[in-house]
């Protein structure tokens, strides 16, 4: 079930984003992403308009948008290719006409989502964060 993100949710949205975020981005390095957590607690969740797949009373993944921007989504590691990512991402169009995101141009897995998901390729561009390329995409702008 895909339901509206609450306070409570922290905790186990985090360690989905940090586990995942590990393990997508491992040309970042672990230490990058574990640096995020506060900011992700304190700023870029709070700013977002979330929403959370909930499995047997846990948060199996999730899902932020800011404006027309989809700012993360995530999936357990534990259940990546069940299609709780294709569920999050159909909800997540559903709410928007038009979705913008960045994706490193090294996450070959995750370009390959949003391309079965319909997005399509702007150009590249270098994250200020990382120093790492990143493409940015689009679906139905």
């Amino acid at each position: 079930m895909i339901r509206k993100y609450r306070e409570a949710d922290i905790d186990q949205v985090l360690d989905i984003w940090l586990s995942a975020s590990i393990k997508a981005h491992a040309f970042v390095g672990p230490a990058y992403w574990k640096s995020k957590v506060s900011e992700m607690r304190d700023v870029y969740i709070p700013a977002s308009e979330t929403y959370v797949y909930e499995s047997d009373g846990q948060v199996a993944g999730f899902y932020s948008l800011y404006g027309n921007t989809l700012a993360a989504i995530f999936v357990s590691p534990s259940l990546q290719g069940t299609g709780i990512g294709s569920e999050l991402m159909d909800d997540a169009k559903s709410r928007r006409e038009c979705l913008q995101l960045s994706v490193y141009s090294q996450n070959a897995p995750g370009i390959n989502f949003y391309k079965q998901h319909g997005f399509i390729s702007l150009g590249e561009q270098i994250d200020e964060q990382t120093g790492h390329p990143e493409f940015i995409m689009e679906h139905y702008c």
